[in-house]
């Protein structure tokens, strides 16, 4: 990793023009820190346990598609590559996803999106020209989708895009390109630079119009996620021992200007084990505000459980709710782990 020694690395995943690149960016200006992009959000972590990196920035979760689950598997930590990462700081963006490809020009030869050797299942797996969603026995009155194309993309025969973006499109995608092939790949920004190197002209990406300008590609249509306010949290990570914890109560409105986060596990064979663990927090007056479960790695079924609350930890003999939460965890779980505490950004 290359860096300029007179500024901190801020490590992201990648390439520029991704989200996680903008959210990046509001937080840590390229005036005062070298922002170096990452190919996965695994290798931002392995770069700030390093040290190769102060700090690093990775999407947690989206107000529409929910959790980012590979950020969560990486503070379950299975494996203990990662036990020095916190989180120290939390970002949002307002996220406006744009499908972009190469538009057919009326000068050029048609595209044939369904040669004569591909038959469709069915009609339902064609494209609805009507703007709405086909019906369906589980969603019998199925959305509209909020925005139309802005060119013709019957010639579309593959997409690109990260994960959590096909979630919050299902109303665009479902409407003008159902049965359309999807691939997977590691960021939206990612997703454009295969399709700027489709030389066929029939992928298209969903990722943003930074990646357009970018990589010099049509916006085919813009603002297809579903939800208007659609939004992203960042979580900011650095190592521990760069982390100060305060002395003493900073304030009275500690509990409602902080976030707190921690894993825990539990015995599962024992029952009310996880009501216990959840029962401390209540004792001490704690709002807990998402509890999300992850694979443990020991056996079949038994889950790490990340639990995110109101309140900041604070050094061990400064006391404190959260602490003498914290401390009744660790007589009821089986094991725990602090993950870090920050910040409350939507108060800030």
């Amino acid at each position: 990793m290359e860096a300029n020694k007179d500024k901190e690395v801020v490590a992201f995943l990648g390439p520029k023009a991704s989200y996680t690149h903008q959210a990046t960016l509001s937080h840590f200006p390229e005036s005062r820190y070298n922002i170096v992009p990452q190919t996965t959000i695994e290798d931002v972590y392995a770069a700030v346990q390093s040290g190769n990196a102060s700090h690093g920035v990775v999407p947690f979760e989206n107000s529409s598609n929910g959790p980012v689950v590979f950020t969560l598997d990486l503070f379950a930590d299975v494996h203990g590559r990662y036990p020095d990462i916190l989180v120290c700081g939390e970002t949002y963006l307002q996220v406006h996803h744009c499908l972009l490809g190469h538009a057919v020009k009326k000068q050029d030869q048609p595209l044939q999106a369904n040669p004569p050797w591909r038959k469709l299942k069915d009609e339902g797996d064609s494209p609805n020209p009507s703007g709405q969603v086909t019906p369906t026995q589980t969603a019998p009155a199925p959305g509209k989708p909020r925005v139309q194309p802005l060119h013709d993309i019957k010639h579309i025969k593959k997409l690109y895009s990260h994960p959590q973006a096909w979630g919050q499109c299902k109303l665009f995608l479902s409407t003008h390109l159902k049965g359309t092939e999807r691939q997977d790949v590691s960021s939206t920004s990612r997703a454009a630079e295969l399709v700027a190197q489709d030389t066929a002209g029939t992928s298209a990406a969903i990722s943003s119009r930074i990646a357009a300008d970018l990589n010099e590609l049509d916006v085919l249509a813009q603002g297809i996620e579903d939800s208007e306010g659609n939004t992203t949290r960042f979580f900011i990570i650095r190592r521990q021992q760069d982390v100060a914890l305060p002395e003493a109560e900073e304030s009275d409105n500690e509990m409602t200007n902080y976030k707190t986060l921690v894993s825990f596990t539990v015995e599962h064979g024992e029952p009310g084990a996880l009501a216990r663990c959840l029962a401390v927090f209540e004792k001490f007056d704690i709002n807990l505000t998402s509890i999300n479960p992850r694979p443990s790695g020991e056996t079949l079924w038994h889950y790490i459980f990340l639990v995110e609350f109101m309140g900041k930890k604070r050094a061990e003999e400064a006391g404190g709710a959260v602490n003498d939460a914290l401390q009744g965890l660790g007589k009821v779980a089986k094991s725990w782990r602090w993950l870090g505490s920050w910040k409350n950004a939507l108060k800030a």
